[in-house]
């Protein structure tokens, strides 16, 4: 048929009969994709699901859950990674052989709490009012920002800030807080997308699963949306899952603190998946949940 010929439908095998190929379902998404709307129904349950969280935490949990639950796959939401947060408030508190507890609270309520080592002995009462000059001086800061302007601060009024502000360069160093570790991953839905016939195989079910139980690969293919121009991105064959990627899907999109990005939610399922429903789906959570995580400040 023409469609063959033009690389739209192949034959799996010489008993099976035609389905559409991944050329196929990116024409569909790039023609009807744009026009989708979400029902009222799935519009109100959304609401209804998001409405429930007392915390970001819980946002992320129900957003995840309801992402799987609309798309019958896996529901992924990636937390802002330490640099994306803006301070609230931050402490330190000295532990044993010489490490360190940093709890980070930020303007959309987010609590980030880690331990790590730190090379420079400082004291509680040092660690203390170095906790007091970040929280005085930068709320609304990213640790980014607050890095460059510690650089300034310290080549500008040595005198008066060098202890203080080398002390708080060293403590938001991201080799010291391991940002590469640090954003948390929500996902709801492995069952569902290790039980569609795509994966029957069990070669490409362990991928599959491997890629979930791995995270990192998850978090990688998540945050790629953020640089796209698209609202939502589709990612149609997923190269970074070998084998078993090539039946899948990807469905992102970001979520932002009064219009400034923070992480990314989606959809990860097969490639034959409802693609209408998914991607409104996925816009509307992360719609309402900027709107509610910006929100949390003024409450």
């Amino acid at each position: 048929s023409d469609l063959e010929e033009d690389g739209y439908l192949y034959q799996p095998h010489t008993s099976a009969g035609r389905v559409p190929t991944a050329a196929a379902y990116r024409f569909f998404v790039q023609e009807y994709g744009a026009h989708a709307t979400l029902s009222p129904e799935d519009q109100t349950f959304i609401r209804e699901q998001l409405a429930a969280a007392q915390t970001p935490a819980e946002i992320m949990e129900r957003a995840s859950h309801v992402l799987a639950t609309l798309s019958h796959g896996l529901g992924i939401v990636v937390s802002p990674p330490l640099s994306k947060l803006t301070l609230e408030h931050i402490r330190f508190m000295a532990l044993p052989d010489g490490r360190l507890l940093v709890v980070l609270i930020s303007q959309g309520g987010i609590t980030r709490d880690k331990v790590v080592r730190l090379d420079l002995p400082l004291s509680q009462d040092e660690l203390d009012r170095t906790a007091n000059f970040l929280t005085r001086h930068y709320i609304g800061w990213t640790l980014d920002a607050i890095r460059a302007d510690l650089l300034v601060l310290i080549a500008r009024e040595r005198e008066r800030y060098e202890r203080l502000a080398k002390n708080a360069l060293a403590l938001c160093d991201p080799r010291v807080l391991g940002e590469d570790t640090s954003a948390q991953l929500y996902v709801e839905g492995a069952a569902q997308i290790a039980s569609a016939p795509e994966f029957a195989d069990a070669e490409q079910l362990r991928e599959l699963l491997g890629a979930i139980e791995e995270k990192r690969k998850l978090v990688i293919l998540l945050t790629g949306c953020i640089e796209e121009p698209e609202p939502v991105h589709v990612q149609i064959g997923i190269k970074e899952i070998e084998n078993a990627g090539a039946h899948l899907a990807l469905i992102s999109a970001p979520y932002a603190f009064y219009d400034r990005v923070q992480g990314s939610l989606g959809v990860l399922g097969p490639m034959r998946m409802q693609y209408e429903r998914a991607i409104t789906a996925v816009a509307y959570v992360a719609q309402l949940f900027s709107k509610q995580l910006s929100g949390s400040e003024r409450s």
